[in-house]
């Protein structure tokens, strides 16, 4: 068992053998310990796909619509979900890694020992996602990002691009955020209930206190 460490949360991994998997360049159908690299799905319908225990390296799966389906024990690496719709996935025990999801939507989907590490999330939409397990994002880069009814509590995000990412009605208690800029965080402090910060971040909590609150502030 594969396991790793972000802030005080502890995420199992999927912990793959290349000599299990078998090559193949498919993904239509259900795949299990298989090694899935550099193939173009682009624009696919994938409803239903269940993946087990496979690598998924330099695929285009940009434009493509993936509805119910699972990801379990993965490593995604490089991987393009630009502009694809996600909905009613299962994503368990699976290490993304340098993948795009700039303006992707995700919808109910479902997070359980998931790290998200160097991804791009720009303009992405989640919607209803919810953590059922540790989940962390790693320098991962949120910007123009919108979470909407999502149920996230426990997870960590470190050394993300926040910038202008829009919260609504979020519960994010027991969140980690330290080692993030929150200055751009298009929130009430509503969204924030529960979270975990540092010092330096509390310059930028009294911002967004300010701007939430609209208030006039005078020096004497």
């Amino acid at each position: 068992m594969r396991t790793t460490t972000v802030g005080n949360l502890r995420i199992l991994l999927p912990d793959l053998d290349p000599d299990d998997l078998d090559s193949t360049s498919d993904l239509s159908d259900d795949l299990s310990d298989a090694a899935v690299a550099g193939a173009s799905r682009r624009g696919a319908a994938l409803d239903g796909i269940r993946v087990r225990s496979s690598r998924i390296t330099g695929v285009d799966l940009s434009e493509s619509a993936w509805e119910t389906g699972t990801l379990f024990g993965c490593e995604i690496t490089g991987t393009d979900f630009s502009g694809a719709t996600l909905s009613g996935v299962a994503i368990e025990r699976c290490a993304v890694t340098g993948c795009r999801f700039t303006g992707t939507g995700l919808t109910d989907i479902r997070l359980k020992d998931v790290l998200f590490e160097g991804c791009r999330f720009d303009y992405a939409t989640f919607i209803r996602v919810t953590a059922a397990g540790a989940v962390a994002f790693v320098d991962c880069i949120l910007t123009d990002a919108t979470w909407s009814s999502c149920r996230l509590p426990d997870t960590v995000l470190r050394s993300c691009q926040l910038a202008r990412l829009e919260l609504e009605a979020c519960q994010l208690h027991g969140a980690d955020l330290r080692g993030n800029s929150l200055h751009d965080l298009k929130t009430s402090l509503g969204n924030l209930h529960g979270v975990t910060v540092d010092e330096d971040q509390l310059p930028d909590i009294t911002h967004l206190a300010v701007t939430e609150l609209n208030l006039t502030v005078q020096r004497r």
